[in-house]
């Protein structure tokens, strides 16, 4: 009977925290609209939880108003940011990049997310398809995940040779320092989260109809080698933790306090402040008595279905 009770109460802890996922799921502005019906669509939401949901609304949007400053510091001083996320799948990465860029404007902040490398890219000097997206002055470009893909999943996988992994950790620190040199800053995370909590996200992308797309065949294999990968990822920490680009570890079991706590950090890495900026003046709208406005053939119209 002990047994039953105790399968029982893993099961409801399980779907307890499928449930929080599906819900972190949602954009911040729907799920504020939906706050108060998520019991009736059958999630589970403690008071404390809906409370502390609120307070990380506040706290978000007040961070990325500050962002905004630095966006407009960046521009104003041509200041060149690369910011570079690393982590375990399911980590978060993509989640707190989505939350930095929500309100930038694209044109000046970039992200790079870059797909296996391709037979001649294989033939290229290792860094030579990253050094292309790299930012111009004004420009700041986030990568979800980066060259340090040699360190983490090519290691793990043995996409390359012991000679090729070598000769990075000889590279990483002499590009990063001439990066560094020439002016651009580099902000490097890894985020760090407990073998179950992996267990659960790659659960709920199973799940979930809309994140199955998230759960790669590469995604399935890395959790048969959770300890190579930590023992990839202490080295890499290690053999690539300098003064000019150091590594910082966000804690991201809690995605919420995750997000806030490393864009926190990101704005603390840059002497940014608030830029003036000229009084805009909407013109007043022009009038011409001879303009006829032409109408709109009704094949071309979108249907209201809505």
């Amino acid at each position: 009977m002990k047994e039953f009770d105790r399968e029982m109460g893993d099961e409801k802890h399980r779907r307890r925290r499928l449930d929080e996922e599906l819900i972190d799921a949602y954009d911040e502005e729907i799920e504020m609209e939906v706050d108060d019906r998520l019991q009736e669509f059958g999630l589970y939401v403690s008071d404390e939880s809906r409370e502390l949901r609120r307070t990380y609304f506040r706290e978000l949007i007040r961070l990325q108003g500050e962002l905004v400053k630095l966006q407009d510091w960046i521009v104003a001083t041509d200041h060149r940011l690369v910011v570079i996320f690393e982590g375990r799948d399911a980590a978060g990465k993509g989640g707190v990049i989505k939350r930095i860029t929500q309100r930038l404007n694209p044109r000046m902040c970039r992200v790079a997310a870059l797909p296996a490398p391709n037979n001649r890219e294989r033939t290229q000097w290792y860094f030579q398809r990253y050094v292309q997206h790299l930012p111009a002055g004004g420009e700041m470009v986030l990568f979800d995940r980066s060259w340090y893909n040699r360190a983490g999943v090519e290691r793990v996988m043995n996409f390359c040779t012991d000679e090729e992994y070598e000769e990075f950790f000889r590279s990483v620190p002499e590009f990063e320092k001439m990066l560094v040199r020439s002016g651009v800053q580099i902000i490097k995370y890894w985020f760090s989260i407990t073998d179950d909590e992996q267990e659960v996200r790659f659960h709920s992308r199973i799940d979930d109809p809309l994140k199955q797309w998230k759960l790669s065949p590469m995604d399935l294999e890395s959790r048969t080698r959770w300890e190579q990968y930590t023992q990839a990822k202490e080295v890499m920490l290690q053999r690539s933790h300098i003064p000019e680009a150091p590594w910082w570890v966000v804690q991201g079991v809690d995605k919420k306090r995750a997000r806030l706590n490393c864009i926190h950090h990101l704005l603390s890495q840059v002497p940014y402040h608030e830029v003036e900026h000229p009084q805009v003046m909407l013109p007043a709208r022009v009038h011409h008595p001879d303009y006829i406005r032409q109408p709109v053939p009704q094949s071309m119209i979108v249907p209201e279905v809505y």
